[in-house]
C-alpha cells in the first residue's frame, strides 16, 4: 500500500460517524474559523477570532446533530435540514457587522461575507468534507490578505474619485466646483445633504469625479482640503 493510499484510507475512516471523527471535525472547524478570524482581528474588524471560531464550530455541531439524529437515533428526518437553517440564519449576525458611517460609507461587508463563509466551512467540517473545508479556508485567507492589497492598488490608480466634503456654506462648495471646472476635472455625480444633530448646521456633499492625468487622488485631496470653508474631506 502506497503512502497516498494510506492517507485515503485514513480520510475514509474519519468520514465515518465515530467518536474520533467527531473530535477531528470539531477541531478542524475551530482551526479554520480561528485562522479566518485572526486575519480580521489583526485589521481590527468587528468580528474577530473568537466570533469566527464559534460560528464555524456551531455550524459543524449543527451538521453533526443532523447526522446523529438520522444515523444513531434513527429519526426519519433530513440530515441537511438543520444545516440549511444555518446558511439563512447567519445573515442576522453578518448584518450586525455592516456599518454605514456618517459620510454614507459602507464598512463591514468583507467581514460579513467572511462570517457567512466560515459558517459554510463549519458545515463542511461537520459533514466530514475535510478537503473542501481546508481548501476553502486557504482561499478565504488569500482573498482577505493578498487580494486586499490588489484592491487597494486598483482603487488608488482608478481615474475616478469619490469625495466626501463637509463645508460651512454653499458658496464654499461652489468655489470647489468652479475649481474642478478650471482643472478639467469632470463632475459625474453630486449629492448634497445637511448633517443631522450638528450645532454648526454645516452641510456635506458627496462628489464623484473623473480625474485627468494632471491630478491624482492624493494631490486632489491636499488641494481641496486647504480651500476656504472646507471642514472635512475624506475619500470614499
Amino acid at each position: 500500500m502506497t503512502y497516498y493510499e494510506r492517507i485515503q484510507q485514513v480520510i475514509l475512516c474519519l468520514r465515518e460517524f465515530s467518536e474520533l471523527s467527531i473530535v477531528v471535525r470539531l477541531s478542524l472547524a475551530v482551526l479554520c474559523g480561528g485562522l479566518i478570524g485572526m486575519e480580521r482581528m489583526f485589521k481590527h474588524r468587528p468580528a474577530g477570532m473568537r466570533t469566527h471560531m464559534l460560528i464555524c464550530l456551531g455550524a459543524a455541531v449543527t451538521t453533526l446533530t443532523g447526522q446523529y439524529l438520522y444515523l444513531q437515533m434513527h429519526q426519519h428526518t433530513d440530515m441537511l435540514r438543520l444545516g440549511a437553517q444555518v446558511i439563512s440564519g447567519i445573515g442576522f449576525i453578518g448584518a450586525g457587522t455592516i456599518l454605514v458611517t456618517k459620510n454614507r460609507r459602507v464598512r463591514g461587508l468583507t467581514t460579513a461575507a467572511g462570517l457567512w463563509t466560515a459558517a459554510i466551512i463549519g458545515l463542511a467540517c461537520g459533514a466530514g468534507y475535510y478537503e473542501g473545508a481546508i481548501f476553502t479556508t486557504v482561499l478565504v485567507l488569500i482573498a482577505e490578505m493578498v487580494f486586499s492589497k490588489l484592491e487597494f492598488f486598483i482603487n488608488a490608480n482608478t481615474p475616478e474619485a469619490h469625495l466626501y466634503l463637509q463645508y460651512e456654506k454653499k458658496e464654499n462648495l461652489e468655489e470647489v466646483l468652479e475649481w474642478f471646472r478650471t482643472q478639467d476635472i469632470k463632475l459625474i455625480n453630486l449629492q448634497i445633504t445637511r448633517l443631522e444633530n450638528d450645532p454648526g448646521n454645516s452641510m456635506c456633499a458627496i462628489c464623484t469625479l473623473r480625474l485627468n492625468r494632471k491630478w491624482d487622488k492624493q494631490q486632489l485631496r491636499a488641494v481641496v482640503s486647504d480651500m476656504e470653508g472646507i471642514l472635512a474631506l475624506e475619500e470614499m
